[in-house]
């Protein structure tokens, strides 16, 4: 096709990822011109912005695949069910942003920008359909986040968590790139349907076995999985809470979705070799998310334990090989979401002479001083425990049903062992919520926190209990009309 037109026909199929684009070119120019001065209104129109693109996502998502900008990017169901969620997440978090650094007196015109480069790298991401797309989608989402973790420039833990994160982050696109090195060279091409041509033909072998397992780490590194989850624990502890609320979210999801995206497109015919390589990541985050936590006290860093575990969960989805397999991912991490946004808000909610709630012992005695904190926390915290009948159970349930259709017994098994070894830690987090001597007088919430917390509330129960069947018939539906 004449790249010209292709572009024509390309552009309005693009038009969250050029929102985007377009929102974080006129505030970093509006942000030079008025400083911090237009902090807030740049915030809510970033907010806007987010949250449009995500509408557009949505409302654009085509009864089927189209390629896009001569096949670099593909529009299709789990690339708009992946962006509305990525939307969500990072719309509320910048919201709670906005409101903490407002408070803190941080409000720098860079924040809703960044947050805004990270989204539209996000949804570069799960939009890829040949490996440049990918890397740039991933490099562009990971720039943004080396700033965001060291936000606070005087601050060392802020700055020794940028820095942690950059040298880390170096690191695993490395891996990506030499992985995908690999691929391209055993397969002569970077296009994801042409790769999946070759494999089907058996081209590759060893190296090309090597250059997707290589891949497979990268995108772990990513969404925090362990063994390669070094850097998360010191990143959620130095990073400012809200900071910490996005990494916990959104990138989360992007990753989640792109490895989907790469197992079950141009490598579906090696199934066999993957399984079991996503398989033992799942079950390393799992066990290890839930072992590390049980003796956290920084309660931040025991959201970052609790994150690792619940990619184990997600990529439980993933390793069944099964069609369900990625539609149950999707579910799990739609339902995920809300409590761990949720939670954060609640910490954010819980401040003493201006500083937000840092560890456990913060929590002491809630119940007797803000009840309504209390209990949404402990609708939260049954929600991401797998409690029925919130919405959390749901999504282990399918991420679960997926893992035993799979085959996989023995990772079923890992799986119910460590979602008991993390209600340990949850109910740890209860015994202090209910029970212990109340902490010094708490400062009165704001009203975006307040309905952040009540709106993730809702969502877990019984808001998306109720609305489960169809949430379930539009991750199906994507990705059959996407795999």
């Amino acid at each position: 096709m004449n790249p010209a037109i292709d572009l024509n026909n390309s552009l309005p199929l693009a038009r969250p990822e050029l929102l985007l684009a377009a929102f974080a070119l006129v505030g970093a120019v509006l942000g030079a011109w008025f400083k911090d001065r237009i902090f807030t209104a740049l915030s809510t129109l970033g907010v806007v912005a987010i949250i449009g693109a995500g509408l557009l996502a949505l409302a654009w998502s085509p009864g089927a695949s189209i390629e896009i900008f001569q096949g670099a990017m593909v529009v299709d169901g789990v690339g708009g069910f992946a962006k509305v969620l990525i939307a969500l997440a990072a719309a509320a978090t910048l919201a709670l942003g906005a409101d903490s650094f407002t408070t803190t007196k941080e409000q720098r015109f860079e924040f809703p920008v960044l947050i805004a480069l990270a989204t539209l790298g996000m949804f570069v991401m799960v939009s890829a359909q040949d490996l440049i797309s990918l890397y740039v989608g991933v490099e562009l989402q990971s720039l943004a986040a080396y700033v965001l973790a060291a936000w606070r420039r005087d601050d060392a833990r802020s700055s020794e968590a940028g820095l942690k994160y950059f040298v880390l982050s170096a690191i695993s696109s490395g891996l990506l790139l030499f992985g995908s090195s690999f691929v391209y060279g055993f397969t002569g091409s970077i296009r994801f349907d042409s790769i999946a041509a070759a494999v089907s033909e058996g081209a590759g072998g060893i190296g090309l076995i090597f250059g997707l397992v290589l891949m497979l780490c990268a995108l772990g590194f990513k969404m925090s999985a362990a063994p390669f989850h070094m850097w998360t624990p010191d990143v959620y502890e130095g990073a400012p809470t809200p900071i910490t609320a996005f990494f916990a979210a959104a990138p989360k999801v992007a990753a989640v979705a792109l490895m989907a995206r790469l197992l079950y497109e141009p490598f579906s015919d090696m199934t066999a070799q993957w399984q079991q390589v996503v398989a033992a990541l799942a079950a390393i985050s799992m066990v290890w998310g839930s072992v590390a936590a049980l003796v956290q006290t920084n309660l931040k860093r025991l959201m970052a334990y609790s994150s690792i575990g619940n990619m184990g969960f997600a990529l439980m989805g993933l390793a069944s090989g099964v069609d369900q397999g990625p539609s149950s991912a999707l579910i799990y991490l739609a339902l995920y979401l809300p409590s761990t946004i949720g939670m954060f808000a609640l910490i954010l909610a819980m401040r003493r002479d201006g500083e937000a709630a840092e560890t456990i012992a913060d929590l002491n005695g809630l119940a007797k001083k803000r009840p309504w904190m209390a209990a949404i926390f402990t609708m939260l915290l049954f929600s991401v425990a797998g409690i029925p009948p919130f919405a959390g159970f749901m999504g282990k349930l399918a991420v679960f049903s997926a893992t035993i259709a799979g085959g996989l017994y023995w990772l079923a098994i890992v799986g119910g062992i460590a979602a008991v070894l993390a209600a340990a830690y949850y109910l740890r987090l209860l015994a202090s919520i209910w029970f212990a001597a109340p902490a010094p007088q708490l400062q009165s919430p704001s009203g975006t926190v307040m309905v952040t917390a009540l709106a993730s509330a809702a969502l877990t129960f019984p808001v998306l209990v109720l609305l489960l069947g169809s949430l379930q018939a539009a991750a199906e539906n994507a990705v059959r009309m996407s795999f």
